[in-house]
């Protein structure tokens, strides 16, 4: 009997349908080499969504969205909907998705390709073996606290945001880190402020805790502005990095500049169910919108494929399918193929610019092949 998938297709805005489309065909020859279906689920969420039902997601796109064994989203926003006062904004729709669904871990891989390294600003001898996964919690800190406003006082306008964390959620994602770092190379590093903040100090006693349960997995504590620095200075020191959900954001932003491009992230943000075959969750790549490139077949889209590949092993359990896609994708960047963003990084090689869809037609035809990794 062949295997059925459930999964939403979420286009989003700006670049979002170009490379969701691209990550929804490779996902389909995947389907196809390895004998499963994929039964798919679109909807419009977003600015899209905006401009079509007046909020960022809808009660019952949410509700479908839950129903479902993962998620597969492209990017949401854009200038159009960017007005500062609007009520309605539509990054609101991933906050619906991630408190609604209780996606409260994201992970984002983060691997320097030999064949890109050109493509950073770091010298290849510090990129190289570079391989480190940031967990960030997803569901809490500054970004869900309350009171978070802008209020009139007698001296003028005054913003204030909260930073909120309960240990029960700091324990959950911590958890996860270690788990993941049994399964690579035994090293998980806390990133926190607590020399400013109570929610840090909170946090680092709590890792203090978890880690009594893992005494094969080496930790430490490093405050983020020290991490910050060893990720450019010395990035091959880290394993797993875990840490809030702010610092997580600009952590994993800084850390794509180690491959390149923005374009080459994935992440998984999973969340408490389990489904029949792994855990739940959503995922896409890390980039935005980007939509001033948006219609020219020329955004990257690398980091939408292997946030596939992550789908399937994370959701799914196809960890087969999920490993011959990251070799096809190794083996076109090894041929040489590059898209805008990474045009640079093969000088004096047959390196090849292509647009969206003939780079995905490159990364198909080598899984189709069964590519190792090699260049071919």
């Amino acid at each position: 009997m062949t295997d059925r998938y459930r999964l939403a297709a979420i286009p989003g805005d700006g670049i979002g349908p170009e490379v969701l489309a691209a990550g929804r065909r490779v996902l389909e020859a995947a389907a196809e080499r390895f004998g499963f279906e994929l039964a798919w689920q679109e909807f419009v969420v977003g600015g899209a969504a905006i401009d079509a039902y007046g909020v960022a997601i809808r009660e019952a796109d949410l509700k479908g969205c839950a129903e479902v064994d993962a998620i597969y989203l492209g990017a949401v926003g854009g200038p159009k909907w960017d007005d500062p006062n609007a009520s309605v904004r539509p990054e609101q729709a991933l906050f619906a998705l991630r408190g609604g669904l209780s996606l409260y871990a994201n992970l984002r891989p983060v691997v320097a390709e030999p064949a890109v390294a050109e493509a950073s600003t770091l010298r290849p001898e510090v990129l190289a073996g570079v391989d480190l996964v940031i967990v960030r919690e997803l569901t809490g800190g500054i970004y869900f606290g309350r009171p978070s406003e802008e209020v009139q006082t007698p001296e003028g306008r005054m913003a204030v945001d909260t930073l909120r964390y309960h240990e029960a959620e700091i324990r959950r994602v911590v958890r996860l880190a270690f788990d993941l770092a049994r399964g690579r190379r035994h090293r998980v590093t806390s990133v926190d402020k607590a020399n400013v903040l109570a929610s840090s100090r909170l946090w680092r006693k709590v890792v203090e805790e978890v880690a009594v349960d893992y005494p094969d997995v080496a930790f430490e504590h490093r405050l983020v502005d020290a991490a910050a620095m060893l990720l450019i200075r010395d990035p091959r020191s880290f394993d797993v990095l875990v840490t809030e959900n702010l610092f997580g954001d600009i952590l994993s932003d800084e850390a794509s500049m180690l491959t390149g491009s923005l374009g080459m992230l994935p992440s998984a943000s999973l969340g408490t169910r389990r489904t029949a075959h792994g855990i739940f969750g959503l995922y896409e790549p890390i980039h935005g919108s980007a939509p001033d490139i948006a219609g020219r077949d020329l955004a990257n889209p690398i980091g939408t494929i292997l946030s596939g590949a992550m789908l399937l092993r994370w959701s799914l359990g196809r960890v087969d399918a999920a490993e011959a896609i990251e070799a096809a994708v190794r083996a076109t960047l090894g041929a040489g193929y590059r898209t805008t963003d990474l045009a640079s990084s093969a000088p004096g090689t047959r390196a090849e610019v292509l647009g969206t869809r003939a780079f995905t037609d490159q990364v198909i035809a080598r899984f189709a092949a069964g590519a190792s990794g090699a260049a071919s």
